[in-house]
């Protein structure tokens, strides 16, 4: 029986790293698969090429699209926010839009569970409670997609994560042949994503990594820089396949509904009917 999955994002790009793989799974196996992103991303980090004319976001929406394209993603949307940067002290908002930090939670989310109804979606995929690294941005998709999921009465809602352990030893094994810009914070992952005992599903999504490479290198913009400088998204495709399949062939979620420690689920439709 086929469902339909929608995965919600802060920024265009996310979906690369923490989900592409997932999704790209689901479509292959005969399911719908929406993306909503809730910001334009156009406070990312990008070079004068991409960034100089002031256009950074819909260049950024564009090659959502195009990742979206290369995952079978049906269906791609922008819930109007803007960008809230990562800065220590948020921007004012531009005109007619609103930094998503600053955006009412339960205005947010009945705009996304509008979209939940809309096309009946069976699950949601969003983030954990840190937010995965601790972007603002990301910590609110955690409260509006928990939020959007129990106004549409969505049956199953999944956190994307990555265990701590599991990302740190990725890390320093990725050091090992690359060597990571000096702002790179390797210690601020020993605090992010979520301890193993929490998650809930593990997906294993290697039969899909090509999918999910191309997913990564359509955000061309944000594998940019300027001044010699290097971007992570830049370094992950770097990483010779075989060692590229081994850090990104699995993907994790947390199910706020099951219990922790429980049995691995190992898709995000099992049970489901």
């Amino acid at each position: 029986m086929s469902h339909t999955l929608l995965a919600f994002h802060a920024h265009p790009d996310d979906e690369a790293l923490l989900t592409s793989g997932t999704m790209a799974r689901a479509a292959a196996e005969g399911h719908r698969v929406i993306v909503v992103v809730a910001t334009d991303g156009a406070l990312g980090l990008a070079s004068r090429e991409y960034a100089a004319d002031g256009a950074l976001a819909t260049r950024r929406l564009d090659e959502l699209r195009r990742s979206a394209q290369a995952l079978g993603v049906v269906r791609v949307e922008h819930l109007g926010y803007a960008d809230s940067g990562l800065g220590p002290e948020v921007e004012p908002d531009p005109p007619g839009s609103t930094r998503f930090v600053r955006a009412d939670t339960e205005e947010a989310a009945m705009r996304l569970a509008a979209i939940l109804r809309e096309e009946r979606v069976d699950v949601l995929l969003s983030y954990d409670a840190n937010g995965g690294y601790g972007h603002p941005d990301h910590k609110k998709v955690h409260e509006v997609g928990a939020r959007a999921a129990a106004l549409a009465g969505t049956p199953r809602l999944l956190e994307a994560t990555v265990p701590r352990d599991t990302i740190t030893r990725a890390i320093d094994l990725v050091a090992k042949v690359y060597r990571f810009p000096p702002e790179f914070d390797r210690a601020s992952f020993d605090r992010a994503f979520s301890a193993r005992r929490d998650i809930t599903h593990r997906i294993s999504v290697r039969r899909h990594i090509a999918a999910k490479r191309a997913s990564m290198r359509a955000h061309a913009s944000q594998a940019s820089a300027d001044s010699g400088a290097d971007r992570t998204l830049a370094a992950f495709l770097r990483i010779p396949r075989p060692l590229y399949d081994l850090v990104f062939g699995r993907e994790w979620f947390i199910d706020p509904a099951l219990p922790r420690g429980g049995r691995i689920r190992r898709d995000v439709f099992e049970g489901l009917s």
